[in-house]
């Protein structure tokens, strides 16, 4: 079978309108509670079409769709008649060596720290780990450590510098930045934080490069930060998920998930450290799946809390559980004006609590069950 490509015109004018009022109706608290988020098109550098579209909103956009064949050759022009309808072939990246990948500043002293990551491009639904990776980096007073080399680790075409204009004048871009940081939580205790972009190429590299400064540091435990969909309902506290490389780390005490998913780079870290001998682990915050394409605090205080428990840094979740409680009040009201939405968050409710009930008795059957081992044997000793 012959390759085709098709080509598709986007007006990209009307594209961002559709976006506009997306966004619009959700911040207004109009009847679209239960829409899913819509996943934008993926526009190439020509104005075509290289991902599908997932929202019929989107699909309004599309002024024609032509179909013509395409064939392969030994290789792709960058000109715009070679490109119709053909999807563009990826670059190809610089190999890299680990210590090429970075640039130090300085030599922190550290006891025993934590690194926390959070690399956006990957699963955050209402961006929950984003805010509280801003949360922590407003507390911590983080110092740079060290800055990636990102003319090897990024595709600027898909990470577009930002543009300042002032009055018709370019006065300077803003690239896109990956970045190591240090500081102390509330008791004091040390923190490094890797935020920024995640890679587009030399993944492995990368990984290698960020090991080495875990190893370099003394990084006792890592921690990646990440939110997703879920049926859940906003009347009940954000659950969070754990993904880990043993058994161990996997149980402590926040839901384990069992699923197949493309990876991002946080897995990618989370198995390299793990296979240096650090512990990794992920935490996923549940985001009720009617609002994971708005502002969602509550799953970011969720976050917040959980690093207590999965590695015992203390940080100010105050204004965190402020803006859950306003972002709840205004759900609750938007919800009291329909009754299908009064039916769905019901339900949610319903197989919430179901799902907590469930896991309670399997807790409590765990610990009877170590509860007559430990009796089995105090008998054998006596024996």
């Amino acid at each position: 079978m012959s390759d085709r490509r098709v080509g598709v015109n986007v007006d990209l004018g009307k594209l961002d309108a559709t976006v506009c009022l997306a966004n619009h109706l959700v911040e207004n608290r109009t009847e679209r509670l239960a829409r899913t988020a819509p996943l934008s098109p993926e526009i190439n550098d020509h104005r075509y079409l290289v991902r599908p579209l997932d929202d019929i909103g989107f699909e309004r956009c599309i002024s024609y769709i032509s179909h013509r064949d395409a064939q392969r050759s030994g290789g792709f022009s960058n000109s715009r008649a070679a490109v119709y309808g053909v999807l563009e072939e990826e670059p190809v990246a610089r190999s890299a060596r680990p210590e090429d990948l970075y640039t130090l500043h300085g030599s922190p002293t550290v006891q025993d720290p934590v690194l926390l990551i959070h690399l956006t491009g990957w699963i955050d639904a209402g961006l929950c780990a984003h805010e509280a990776t801003e949360t922590i980096l407003g507390q911590i007073a983080p110092v740079t450590v060290a800055e990636f080399e990102t003319e090897w680790l990024l595709d600027h075409r898909a990470r577009r510098p930002t543009m300042h204009i002032v009055e018709g004048v370019n006065v300077g871009l803003d690239w896109p930045e990956i970045t190591l940081v240090s500081g102390r939580d509330a008791t004091g205790n040390d923190v490094l934080v890797l935020h920024g972009a995640e890679p587009d190429h030399n993944w492995r590299s990368f990984c290698d490069a960020v090991v080495s400064l875990s190893q370099r540091f003394g990084v006792r435990r890592v921690i990646g930060l990440g939110s997703y969909p879920a049926s859940s309902p906003h009347t009940r506290p954000s659950r969070l998920s754990v993904t880990a490389a043993t058994p161990d780390l996997a149980s402590l005490g926040f839901t384990p998930a069992t699923l197949d998913v493309p990876a991002g780079m946080q897995a990618a870290l989370e198995m390299a450290h793990h296979a240096a001998g650090i512990e990794s682990v992920g935490l996923w915050a549940q985001v009720p799946h009617y609002i994971s394409g708005a502002h969602y605090p509550a799953a970011s205080l969720a976050l917040i809390d959980g690093l207590m428990g999965a590695a015992g840094v203390v940080l100010d979740s105050s204004q965190l559980a402020a803006d859950a409680l306003a972002t709840r009040n205004r759900l609750d009201d938007l919800v009291d004006d329909d009754s299908s939405h009064r039916d769905m968050l019901a339900a949610l409710e319903k197989q919430y609590d179901d799902l907590v009930e469930a896991e309670a008795e399997i807790a409590t059957s765990n610990d009877l069950t170590d509860e007559l081992e430990a009796f089995l044997r105090s008998q054998n000793d006596d024996d």
